[in-house]
Formats: C-alpha cells, sequence, structure tokens
C-alpha cells in the first residue's frame, strides 16, 4: 500500500487534480509566525479542505494554530528545523518546537545530509516522531524521500502506526547539484509559460553560485544552532500528550508516504 500528498505552501491549489485518486490525502505546509516573530514551516497532513481556511486564519497566531491542531487531532510537524530557508532562528522557538509539536521533519530531500543529521539528532533526543518529505519543486526530485510505516494497509493504519513511533524514514537528501538541476528545471520551465521571461535567461548562470552559497548557509546555520540546541538538557514534560512513546516497529510490508 502506497499512498502521496502535496504539501503546498499555504495552498492546497495545486492537489484539486489528485483529489480523485484513493491513495491520495490532501496536506499543506503553513508559513506560520512564531511569538519570537521569526517565520517557521509548518507541515499539516490529512485535513478536510474546509479545515484549509481555518488553518490559514490562525497560522499567525501560534497558540491559536496548535490549540485547533491539536482539538482535531491533526498530525503536524515542524519542518527544515535546522535550515535557515527561513530565517533567522530564536533559542525560544526552539522551546516551541520541544514542548508543542509532535513531530520533526528528519529527512528533507533538498536539504544536505549533515543538516538532516542534526534533525535526526533532535528528534532522538527529544522523543520526537522523525518525519521525510522530498520537498519537490521538480518532476526529477518528486518520492525521492519519503515516510514508510511497516504493516500499515491503510491510511488510518498508516497515521496510527506514525503516532506511536513506528514509522521511519527514508530516501535522499539534497545536493548542490540536486539543488541545482531543479532550480533550472523550475526557471526553465516559467520561460516555456511566460515566454517574456526568456529575456533573463543570461542570469541563469547565477543560479549554481546561489545555489552554493544557499547550501554553505544552510550548513553554517544548522552547526551553529545544533551547537546551542543539542547541548541543552532535555525539558521534562509535565503535560498530558496524544502522542505515545515510540515503540520498535513491526517486520511486514510497507505503507508510506512522499
Amino acid at each position: 500500500m502506497n499512498l502521496f500528498t502535496l504539501t503546498d505552501h499555504d495552498s492546497i491549489e495545486g492537489a484539486e487534480s489528485l483529489r480523485c485518486h484513493p491513495d491520495f490525502f490532501l496536506s499543506e505546509e503553513l508559513t506560520c509566525r512564531m511569538p519570537s516573530g521569526t517565520e517557521v514551516h509548518i507541515g499539516v497532513y490529512d485535513f478536510h479542505e474546509r479545515q484549509h481556511a481555518q488553518l490559514l486564519e490562525r497560522r499567525n497566531d501560534i497558540v491559536a494554530l496548535l490549540m485547533y491542531l491539536t482539538e482535531r487531532r491533526l498530525f503536524f510537524s515542524i519542518n527544515h528545523v535546522f535550515s535557515s530557508v527561513t530565517g533567522r532562528r530564536e533559542l525560544e522557538d526552539f522551546a516551541w518546537f520541544q514542548e508543542y509539536f509532535p513531530a520533526v521533519e528528519t529527512r528533507n530531500g533538498q536539504m544536505l545530509e549533515g543538516v538532516n543529521l542534526h534533525a535526526v539528532n533532535l528528534a532522538r533526543e527529544w522523543r520526537k516522531i522523525g518525519i521525510g518529505g522530498s520537498d519537490a519543486h521538480a518532476l526529477p526530485s518528486v518520492g525521492t524521500t519519503y515516510t514508510e510505516v511497516p504493516g500499515a494497509r491503510d491510511k488510518d493504519e498508516f497515521f496510527a502506526g506514525l503516532r506511536n513511533g513506528q514509522g521511519r524514514v527514508a530516501g535522499e537528501s539534497g545536493s548542490f547539484v540536486k539543488l541545482t538541476r531543479d532550480v533550472l528545471l523550475v526557471a526553465a520551465e516559467m520561460m516555456r509559460e511566460k515566454h517574456w521571461t526568456a529575456l533573463l535567461s543570461p542570469l541563469g548562470v547565477l543560479i549554481p553560485g546561489f545555489t552554493f552559497f544557499s547550501h554553505r548557509e544552510d550548513r553554517a546555520f544548522s552547526r551553529r544552532w545544533a551547537a546551542r540546541v543539542l547541548t541543552q538538557p532535555t525539558a521534562v514534560r509535565k503535560r498530558s500528550r496524544w502522542i505515545t512513546v515510540p515503540r520498535p516497529a513491526p517486520q511486514s510490508a510497507l505503507g508510506g508516504w512522499v
């Protein structure tokens, strides 16, 4: 059994043609404002179309958003926690991630292996659920990173297993070559759809430099924050959660999403 989903930024329009498939479920990546003023990306998975507007209304009020997600038992994660893609971080942001987020994206298909490893260590130290996703913006990267739940036979069993800590992450991390290829493909598609943008094609020679410095910034950002956060003593949880402590995964057939 295989499942798939699409997590556009603050939108579900891209999923319009996919909803007819029985193995598809609706998801999105919310751009949210933290109390510190920083910006983060929160993945929200398997909700109804009518809930999309409710999520958007709350994305700049993290308390209201977390209450809504928890009350409706929607599965959610903090994505690319050690990446500079959303800008700066504050130490108090990590306190929110630790206390209120059930899952951490531990493998992103466009993030460097080292950046992903820091997220793996964070999830392990905080006993969070780890998930993976391809973060694909071009077709060659679709499905190259994914989350599996051994033995899951349908969507309900998949999410039940995920919440019980039975999921495992597999697939690729990112690289300079992979990101550069995808950015070039996106640029080529933009020129195909909007012919006037071909006038900007000489700027394409700058793309490798952009992706190189993007990865270099991510590497430095992740090292800096991992050194601060992963050396801190883990806080003891004092409130009950509907996410259970991870358990060993059974060995059987696999189910997963990309």
